[in-house]
């Protein structure tokens, strides 16, 4: 008869496909079988930055040492004209950011769009970034209402608004660069966005001036988008530039809207004496701003009105961010790229790179362009690279490291926000996860709260991360009706994967909410299981993690 055999395998520190070979004998009889195994780390990737510059003709040496498992690193060598904006990471960020709302759905696409006119290209990018950004409209057909506008979550009817005017900024500047926009995609954004910025009242908004600032922007982005899409809503434009104590970031984008008119004389005017300064702030929602993003928005205004002597000071801002080591958010990364792409294809200035590198072991090599920033993809395990600058001036170095680690952050972590996380049995009877009998059916219970101080403003944007062994499986409740789930919060949108789940809500000052996952033991074997996270994805000043742990799924008894 047949018998059932369990035995251990160990597979290396390595991600990739695992072969192994069983083979089974009985007297005179003899089988084998080939089995491959998909070996995958669920762990985030981590970035590490060496930065330098390297004067005409001298030499630099970076020594480095491969970040992360075997399979998963990368080094790259990044050479610059322009002051630092470490667009590898900033990109690299944008591109493999896990969440699918709108707003990062864009921020992920758009930077893409004129990448080309900062960086030389990489072959593998050359053919990849035009794919992402097909793929991201292709994306946002799934976000469009039956009104014309976009939302915020796939399948939503609540029209997001500044996601909205960004979502049809995208589209606008990706048919212009020749890519495929269904034109019936467009007219319905456009009927919706005419109407919206017909009927805009500043009187609703005068409860304070923080939201009257930013609905003024949120207009004038409006308008300014129908200027590009060459259907300007003049009437409204007038109206609010006539509108009373203006923000200075909202003339800077009317002043836009109307160079687009081709009413430059109006739009200097609109801007005389205009700040280029902004107010630091986050702002969780809403237009998702931020004081940078604000300033990228002013920069890409300079760019298109030529006023290049302004848009080089404002660069210089951007990079002085962009090259440090500060969180931002994906809303004001988008933009700050989109905004410096535009002004590298704006203005004539020496962008050229050249220099000779030389990795330890390999052969010297000649590199350049006629881009300001190049890119030169490293051997992880070369250990060290040397570079001399050929360029007729100062040249900015950066080497970037990448790779998942083979256990996750192993820190916990209550940053103005508090997160509680245990295992139950099916019945609410706490369960260690630590060791798990096969088949045994449980659940992930995680109570998020907002502690009330020092901010005791709305929580909005909240995004809870759970990871989970691939010893484990998820089993979708949405279609059960499980006791335990009765008092469970029900979240703003959930996005249920293969290994994962992410949670998005909101959440006011003192209160506490739970969300649940009910899981499964399914494969005998020990996993890592990834820590548990959750913060505001507009400002990470709110956040929260508990650390991961090793597992087991051991045989019934």
């Amino acid at each position: 008869g047949d018998q059932l055999v369990f035995f251990d395998l160990r597979v290396r520190e390595n991600v990739g496909v695992a072969r192994f070979k069983v083979e089974a004998k009985s007297g005179k009889h003899q089988a084998s079988q080939e089995i491959e195994i998909q070996v995958r780390n669920p762990n985030p990737y981590i970035t590490e930055i060496q930065k330098g510059t390297v004067e005409k003709g001298a030499k630099q040496t970076f020594a480095y040492e491969p970040v992360g498992m075997t399979g998963t690193n990368s080094v790259v060598l990044e050479v610059s004209s322009l002051p630092p904006i470490n667009l590898g990471e900033r990109l690299e960020y944008l591109i493999h950011y896990p969440y699918g709302c709108i707003e990062q759905t864009l921020s992920s696409g758009f930077p893409q769009l004129y990448v080309d006119q900062v960086l030389d290209l990489p072959e593998k990018l050359k053919a990849q970034v035009p794919k992402n950004v097909q793929a991201t409209v292709d994306r946002l057909k799934r976000f469009q209402t039956s009104q014309g506008g976009f939302a915020y979550w796939p399948g939503d009817n609540e029209i997001n608004q500044w996601s909205n005017t960004y979502a049809g900024h995208f589209l606008l500047e990706a048919r212009e660069l020749g890519y495929n926009v269904p034109s019936n995609m467009i007219d319905r954004w456009k009927k919706y966005q005419k109407k919206i910025a017909q009927t805009w009242d500043p009187a609703q908004f005068e409860a304070g001036l923080y939201s009257r600032q930013n609905d003024e922007l949120s207009q004038a982005y409006r308008l300014y988008t129908l200027a590009l899409a060459k259907d300007p809503e003049l009437g409204a434009m007038n109206r609010l530039r006539e509108q009373r104590n203006l923000s200075d970031v909202a003339k800077w984008r009317l002043a836009a809207a109307y160079a687009l008119t081709g009413q430059a004389e109006v739009a200097r005017q609109i801007v005389q004496g205009a700040s280029m300064a902004v107010a630091d702030y986050r702002e969780l929602s809403y237009t998702f701003g931020s004081a940078l993003r604000d300033k990228a928005m002013i920069l890409e205004t300079l760019s298109q009105m030529g006023d290049k002597d302004k848009a080089i000071e404002m660069v210089q801002v951007l990079s002085e961010e962009l090259s440090g080591n500060r969180w931002l958010s994906t809303q004001t990364i988008a933009y700050s790229l989109l905004a410096i792409g535009k002004y590298a294809g704006a203005f004539d200035f020496a962008k050229n790179v050249a220099f000779s590198y030389q990795v330890a072991g390999g052969a010297k090599a000649n590199a350049g362009s006629e881009r300001p920033v190049l890119q030169i993809e490293l051997p992880p395990d070369a250990r060290s690279v040397e570079l001399t600058n050929t360029a007729g001036g100062l040249l900015y170095t950066q080497l970037i490291r990448r790779g998942q680690p083979l256990v996750g952050d192993q820190s916990s972590a209550a940053d103005n926000l508090r997160l509680e996380v245990v295992y139950k049995t099916t019945d609410g009877r706490v369960v260690d996860p630590g060791q798990l009998a096969q088949g045994t059916d449980f659940l992930a219970e995680v109570t998020v709260t907002h502690p009330g101080a020092p901010y005791s403003f709305y929580y909005e944007e909240m995004a809870l991360d759970q990871i989970f062994p691939s010893g484990w499986e998820i089993l979708n409740t949405r279609m059960d009706n499980l006791e335990l789930f009765n008092n469970t919060t029900r979240p703003e949108y959930e996005d249920i994967r293969d290994d994962r789940v992410y949670t998005f809500f909101d959440i006011g000052a003192g209160r506490s909410q739970t969300y649940r996952v009910r899981l499964n033991a399914a494969y005998q074997g020990r996993y890592y299981l990834p820590g548990v996270s959750c913060a505001a994805m507009y400002d990470h000043r709110i956040h929260a993690h508990q650390p991961g742990r090793w597992v087991e799924v051991v045989s019934p008894q």
